[in-house]
This record gives structure tokens, C-alpha cells and sequence, in this order.
């Protein structure tokens, strides 16, 4: 089959598309035709090594590779290249081992990426895409308990769009206890996760702020804010002091000092990364008197995906598309993605779909 394999840590001469083998079930899993794979900052930032220690920078800023491998440069320490990347699926099942579901075959289905391998009572994860491998490819085996059939018009373009930006909004709000109501901000509204964000707290009865350029506020109005700010705006000063109760942060960088200002007291900030830099400048007192909460997620709650399906099959979220690219064009795909002009998702298709 094709695939596109990333070789190591570096720039974009670490993703060599090319023949692989067809991967073969092993006990309690299935073997899925990838139909379509979405384009994540996670893929981009694994392969960069992003994830070290020992960078600092944002991911645009690292683009072109550090020079040497990094020992903790994945999600879970060292990342295990060669690797099929790709966190984001929508397939088929065509095979199943014998001791997995078989009525699961001819199905469509959205890969869960974020696995719990211990049960949901350990905050350990595997991730398909940096732990094994992922969707960037014609075919890819996962759990057969990981996949989930999806019942609804959309096309494959727009369910792979689903897992990663609106497991990992989804999961957000679960954890900060999102209730109606509720004003909650939200930085980088316009990509991917901030996207889905904006939907899935506007269909919670929230009152949503979205922090983006000027040229895609409209959009974002569509989606369910009810307010936009620029993104070189001061939320403090903008918004008032002490006026949000819930701020959903993945950008952080330097402006964190004022997205976490603006919370009231026992304001709530979640984050599940850190596009514009990890490294953030914190005055503790802003934290501890004022009796705020920063809340980080990585793993993923039980109830998230399963949630997301019925969402997706009730019609109450939209897919956002941004662009659709054949496999072997990658390159381009993630060159234009951090160009950061686009509202949505960008989309790889396998050749034979």
C-alpha cells in the first residue's frame, strides 16, 4: 500500500511517501481502508520533536527540524520511528481478527485516537499516530473497541475532521464543567480544535467569545460566537477584568498573562497546547488570589467520543473543511497549514478512495 512515513525528527524531507506493507490484525483488532485522514498541529509538531523539553518556540518557529533526534520529543517520550503518522481517520472496516467483532465489517467508522489502554480510571494514553501507526496510508489496523460506526450524510472529508480537534474540544470542555450560561473565550477560534470549540460550547448554552484575525470572524459568528475579538487584542483591556468565567486556551505564547486575567475569581483556564509557544510568562499572584484554576488535558474522558457520535448523528455540530489534498501532496498540505489562513480542517485523501 502507500503510505507516508515519517523517518525521524526533522523538517520536510522526514515524510517519504512510499510502498509499505498492508498491516495484519493482530488479536482484537480490525484492519480499516482509509477513506479520509485530517491534518493536525500534533503531526507536525511529532515530527519536529515539538514536544521536547527542550524546545521552546512555536511550531512555525521549528518548522525546518531540529538537527538531532529527540529522546523526548513525543507524547509519550520518544517517538518510535519510522512511523505512519496520521491522527485523524475515517475508513472502512474490511477485516477483523477472529476474536474481534466481526459484524463491524463494511462498516464506516471514526478511529477514538486517544486510547486508554489501563481503563478510564489511569490518565495513561496511547495515541495512534505517535505511539503506533496512523492513517496516513491506504489501510491501518487499530482496537476494534476504538472504532466507532458513524451513522449520518456527511462525507468522508467531513468525519475526518471529527477525532482530534473535536475529541480534544470536547474533552476540554467536559473537564472545565462548561454550564449554560457561562462566558467562556476562546483563543485561536478559527483553527481546528478552536473551531470545534466554539460549536461545542455554543450547544452547550454558553456565551462564546472567539479571539481570531478580523478576516474570519464572520465565520466564527456562524458557528455560534456571539462575540469576536482580534487576535492582537488584550482581552483584559477589551473585555473587562474579571469578566469570563471559563477561558479555553491553546494558543498560550506570550499573550497568557491577559487570557488569564480576565477570568473572575474562580475562573477556570484550560489548555491542551500551546501553538504560539509553550513557554509562557505567569505571575503566580494572578493564580493563587484570585482562586483561578489552569486546567491541562491530554487523556481523554470516557464519555467524550461516544458523545461526539451522538453530536455528529443528531446534526448538532458541522464539519469545517477547509481544503481536501491527495495523500502523496502532504508537504504542501502542512506547509499551508501553518500558514494559518484557513478556518477549519485540511484533509488528506488515499489514492483509491
Amino acid at each position: 500500500m502507500k503510505a507516508v512515513v515519517t523517518t525521524g525528527n526533522g523538517g520536510y524531507d522526514r515524510l517519504e511517501y512510499r510502498d509499505v506493507p498492508v498491516p495484519v490484525p493482530g488479536p482484537g483488532e480490525v484492519l480499516l481502508k482509509v477513506l479520509a485522514a485530517g491534518v493536525n498541529n500534533t503531526e507536525i509538531n511529532t515530527r519536529l520533536g515539538w514536544y521536547s523539553s527542550g524546545v521552546t518556540t512555536d511550531t512555525a518557529a521549528t518548522s525546518d527540524g531540529p538537527p538531532e533526534e529527540r529522546a523526548d520529543g513525543g507524547w509519550n517520550a520518544a517517538t518510535p520511528f519510522p512511523l505512519i503518522q496520521g491522527t485523524d481517520c475515517c475508513g472502512r472496516v474490511v477485516q477483523a481478527a477472529p476474536d474481534a467483532d466481526q459484524t463491524l465489517i463494511g462498516r464506516r467508522v471514526l478511529v477514538r485516537p486517544c486510547m486508554r489502554t489501563r481503563g478510564f480510571d489511569h490518565m495513561d494514553t496511547v495515541w495512534m499516530a505517535s505511539d503506533f501507526d496512523g492513517a496516513f496510508a491506504q489501510y491501518v489496523k487499530v482496537p476494534a473497541t476504538e472504532v466507532f460506526s458513524v451513522d449520518c450524510d456527511w462525507s468522508d472529508a467531513e468525519l475526518a475532521s471529527v477525532p482530534c480537534a473535536y475529541g480534544t474540544a470536547e474533552n476540554m470542555l467536559q473537564r472545565a464543567g462548561l454550564r449554560a450560561g457561562e462566558r467562556v473565550l476562546v483563543s485561536g477560534a478559527s483553527g481546528g480544535v478552536g473551531s470545534a470549540t466554539v460549536q461545542l460550547a455554543a450547544r452547550r448554552g454558553a456565551e462564546v467569545i472567539a479571539q481570531t484575525s478580523p478576516g474570519k470572524m464572520e465565520l466564527l459568528y456562524e458557528l455560534g460566537a456571539s462575540r469576536c475579538i482580534a487576535r492582537a487584542d488584550d482581552p483584559e483591556k477589551v473585555l473587562g477584568a474579571g469578566s469570563i468565567d471559563l477561558v479555553v486556551d491553546n494558543v498560550a505564547g506570550d499573550g497568557f498573562p491577559g487570557r488569564l486575567a480576565v477570568l473572575r475569581r474562580g475562573g477556570r483556564l484550560v489548555s491542551s497546547g500551546a501553538i504560539a509557544g509553550p513557554v509562557v510568562p505567569l505571575d503566580m499572584r494572578e493564580l493563587y488570589l484570585h482562586d483561578r484554576q489552569v486546567i491541562g488535558t491530554t487523556a481523554w474522558d470516557e464519555t467524550v467520543f461516544p458523545d461526539l457520535i451522538g453530536y455528529v448523528e443528531r446534526g448538532e455540530i458541522r464539519p469545517l473543511v477547509a481544503r481536501t489534498y491527495p495523500l502523496h501532496q502532504i508537504v504542501t498540505a502542512q506547509r499551508d497549514f501553518l500558514a494559518k489562513t484557513h478556518v477549519g480542517k485540511f484533509v488528506l485523501i488515499p489514492p483509491g478512495v
